[in-house]
C-alpha cells in the first residue's frame, strides 16, 4: 500500500506565500505523475496542478503564473509553492499520487487533505 503524507497548510493573508508538500511511502516500484487538487465548500474538486516523472507541468487556469510544482524523485516528493493567495484558493487542498506498486500493480492515492485559508 502507499501512504501519502502532507504538510504546509495554514492560514495566510492574501498576497502571501505558501508552501505545501506530500510525501510518499509504501511499496513503490515507480510514481508517474504527482498532483494536487482542491476542494472548496459547495464546489466540485479541481486541479490545481500536476507533474510528471519527466518533469512535464499542468496547472489549472486559475493558479497559471502565481503556483509552481515540483518534485524530488529520490524522496518521492512533491511540492507546491503558491505565491500571490487569493482569498478564492481557500479550500482542502489534497494530494494525488499515481504510480505503480512492487511487484507490478498500479495505484492511485489521495491524501488526508490540508487546509488552506486566505484571508482578506
Amino acid at each position: 500500500q502507499v501512504q501519502l503524507v502532507e504538510s504546509g497548510g495554514g492560514l495566510v493573508q492574501a498576497g502571501g506565500s505558501l508552501r505545501l508538500s506530500c510525501a510518499a511511502s509504501g511499496s513503490i516500484f515507480s510514481i508517474n505523475r504527482m498532483g494536487w487538487y482542491r476542494q472548496a465548500p459547495g464546489k466540485q474538486r479541481e486541479l490545481v496542478a500536476a507533474i510528471t516523472s519527466g518533469g512535464s507541468t499542468n496547472y489549472g487556469d486559475s493558479v497559471k503564473g502565481r503556483f509552481t510544482i515540483s518534485r524530488d524523485n529520490a524522496k518521492n516528493t512533491v511540492y507546491l509553492h503558491m505565491n500571490s493567495l487569493k482569498p478564492e484558493d481557500t479550500a482542502v487542498y489534497y494530494c494525488n499520487v499515481m504510480g505503480t506498486l512492487r511487484p507490478r500493480a498500479d495505484f492511485v492515492s489521495w491524501g488526508q487533505g490540508t487546509q488552506v485559508t486566505v484571508s482578506s
